[in-house]
């Protein structure tokens, strides 16, 4: 695992164009089923990245590992059900780089008018100071890219919104967690 920021392979799988779903419906569904499949494969030694992002997080999943990793992964057959939706490369060696980046998840605080309420709630503000507060939370935005996903532990949807930081000269070894996500690890870019 420690190898892997400097040698590896990859595989990314693209979400296809179709009339029923958005592109950010698909890749939900598909990152949803990923986050489930490196739960259960539990090594912590497979990335992701999101090669298109930019205001969304595009199209493709880029899967970064071993060889072995990735071929585990690939063996649990994790796509099944959106094989329709959704095209895959075979597992190849890692182009030249162009650098490194550490893609992270980027947790944001609840809505300010749910905080606001349950601090009024609680005795701790009074009505003006919730109404300020709530003025000036409206221009605190997140406005990093992010998907629409449902936690199996409560099933509460939520947004996991994503970071890719800004290219770095060297790798940083590390694991990543269930959702291919570190926030120190780096994967190569290309």
């Amino acid at each position: 695992m420690d190898q892997f920021c400097t040698v590896g392979n990859n595989q990314e799988i693209r979400v296809l164009p179709d009339p029923e779903f958005t592109e950010e419906t698909l890749m939900a569904a598909l990152f949803a089923k990923l986050h489930r499949a490196l739960g259960a494969y539990g090594k912590g030694d497979i990335g992701v990245s999101f090669p298109e992002h930019a205001q969304t997080l595009g199209g493709v999943i880029r899967l970064h590992g071993s060889q072995a990793a990735l071929s585990k992964l690939e063996e649990s057959r994790w796509r099944a059900g959106l094989n329709d939706y959704s095209t895959a490369t075979a597992i190849q060696a890692i182009p030249d780089v162009t650098g490194w980046r550490v893609v992270s998840r980027v947790q944001v605080k609840s809505s300010v008018e749910r905080l606001v309420r349950r601090s009024l709630r609680k005795g701790w503000i009074t009505e003006e100071q919730a109404q300020q507060r709530i003025a000036e939370g409206k221009d605190k935005r997140c406005h990093l890219p992010f998907l629409h996903l449902k936690s199996l532990s409560t099933g509460q949807r939520f947004r996991l919104f994503i970071s890719h930081s800004e290219l770095q000269t060297a790798p940083v070894s590390g694991s990543f967690s269930s959702y291919g996500l570190s926030d120190t690890a780096t994967v190569p870019w290309f």
